[in-house]
């Protein structure tokens, strides 16, 4: 619990076996933290059975894609009593400690964000270089241009995905999102954007995964792949209202 209110990490996983358990074990060691749910997103292996024996509940989701999973994840908490909700990777790239931040700016606005984009808080080994950092803040400046009026927004990074929101946030912007991939994450920020809801973003640890392969940033093509999607996305939402 958290000042009184139920507290949920949502964890969308695919084929984490690697890590899931130490990212499951982490969280739930966090006085705040009441249940970790962890989304089977068609794992392959035995990610789900090593989530489960960590502690965790877990639920399935088989439509393919971080942003179906992370939804299923949400919609699962909304309907099961949590009154915030915290979604992370399931790769152990961010660190539970970090949570408390998070609750406590949640507590001025309606959802907060992670960013990854502080130097001196990345970590060595971190999937972080030059080019992915300033690809992640030349798209959060994309967005915030967008946004710029009436709400002035300051962003860093879209694509982090350590973020927290209320349940009745999720409930406001959750009919509005579609993406299924890491588009997801930029068109959460445009739909509370789009409803007049405030956003703050903060910094967060981000260090080397403990084990596998990011999906989306592992090579130049899926991080161009990525950005791509993200500018569409952003422009849809921005221009087009949908």
């Amino acid at each position: 619990m958290f000042q009184e209110r139920s507290v949920v990490v949502v964890v969308p996983a695919y084929n984490e076996e690697a890590t899931i358990a130490d990212v499951v074990t982490e969280f739930r060691g966090e006085s705040c933290v009441d249940r970790v749910i962890v989304v089977d997103n068609n794992c392959r292996d035995r990610t789900a059975e090593l989530a489960r024996a960590a502690g965790a509940e877990v639920i399935q989701e088989s439509a393919a894609g971080y942003g179906c999973a992370i939804r299923a994840g949400l919609d699962h908490g909304v309907r099961t009593g949590a009154d915030i909700l915290v979604v992370t990777e399931a790769d152990g790239s961010f660190r539970a400690k970090d949570l408390w931040k998070l609750l406590y700016y949640l507590v001025d606005c309606q959802m907060v964000l992670g960013t990854r984009t502080t130097r001196q808080m990345v970590q060595q080994g971190a999937n972080m270089d030059k080019k992915l950092r300033w690809g992640n803040v030349a798209m959060a400046k994309w967005l915030e241009l967008c946004w710029y009026l009436p709400l002035e927004p300051r962003l860093t990074d879209v694509g982090c995905s350590y973020r927290a929101l209320w349940a009745d946030t999720w409930k406001r912007i959750g009919p509005g999102t579609r993406e299924k991939g890491p588009q997801f994450s930029p068109e959460m920020i445009c739909e509370a954007y789009r409803v007049g809801l405030r956003v703050i973003e903060i910094p967060v640890h981000y260090g080397a995964r403990l084990g596998g392969e990011s999906k989306h940033s592992a090579s130049f093509s899926k991080v161009a792949k990525t950005a791509i999607g993200m500018f569409r996305t952003i422009c849809r939402k921005r221009f087009l209202g949908t």
